[in-house]
């Protein structure tokens, strides 16, 4: 019996794979079938231990070089890549744009934009069959977002990537899609500076709430397996329905001040 939303035996290579979004990824590929290659900065030991199996390779994505031998480490282990989801970044700097420290573009801009850009050129060659990119770009790389200009900068360039690969790439069979989430529930977003993001996030989402890691793995999956061929060159949401407009409890409060 053929399995829905099947990726068993796929070898799938997760940047940021060690934490949030990329570890519970990394998690559910590996329950699905996948060989699972997690890259990330510092220890693996972690991640390793939680899927119970897979490979971690430390990697800097804004190493070239780096996440060069990441590839060719696994297309040498498993004799191809089947998918790549391009999960590591972060987030520098919590300031108005005429206020902002200009290296903070610089800073996310090598990790989010540049990371995303050595992947798929590293990847691709070892795509024999074809294949599935994923990019984690933000609800943040479809508009403007106050105190974030270098990280809104650095993930509407995510978009436009996914978007150029996707065309470069569809007669080689990759298809490139990119996912734009709000606020997920991770050590990055629930680090020091972004208490006001969650809680306007938490009033202005329909949902009443910010996502967790599980859901947005759920999609990059879906994108990743064999009943998705034909999505290409997407930038999807997965907002609990930010983007369709003001949430009742976020109309209510703007109408009554």
């Amino acid at each position: 019996m053929n399995r829905f939303f099947d990726i068993n035996d796929q070898v799938a290579v997760i940047t940021g794979g060690n934490s949030g979004i990329g570890l519970s990824t990394a998690k559910r590929f590996h329950k699905a079938g996948a060989h699972v290659i997690i890259a990330g900065i510092g220890s693996g030991d972690n991640a390793i231990r939680d899927i119970e199996g897979g490979d971690f390779v430390e990697t800097d994505v804004s190493s070239e070089s780096q996440v060069k031998e990441l590839m060719n480490y696994a297309a040498e282990k498993f004799g191809k890549i089947d998918t790549l989801v391009n999960c590591a970044g972060i987030n520098k700097g919590y300031e108005t744009l005429l206020n902002v420290d200009c290296n903070d573009f610089g800073a996310n801009y090598s990790v989010n934009t540049m990371g995303v850009v050595f992947g798929i050129k590293y990847a691709t060659p070892h795509m024999k069959y074809g294949g599935s990119i994923v990019n984690v770009a933000s609800a943040a790389a479809k508009s403007g977002v106050p105190y974030l200009a270098p990280y809104v900068a650095s993930k509407w360039a995510v978009v436009g990537i996914t978007q150029t690969a996707a065309l470069e790439l569809g007669a080689q069979n990759i298809r490139v899609n990119a996912i734009c989430p709000t606020s997920v529930d991770t050590p990055m977003a629930q680090a020091e500076g972004g208490e006001p993001q969650l809680a306007m996030e938490k009033v202005a989402v329909p949902l009443g709430r910010i996502a967790h890691p599980d859901e947005i793995a759920a999609l990059i999956h879906f994108l990743a397996s064999h009943d998705c061929t034909f999505i290409n060159g997407q930038a999807i949401n997965v907002d609990g329905g930010f983007s369709a407009g003001l949430s009742i409890s976020a109309f209510n409060k703007l109408a009554h001040t």
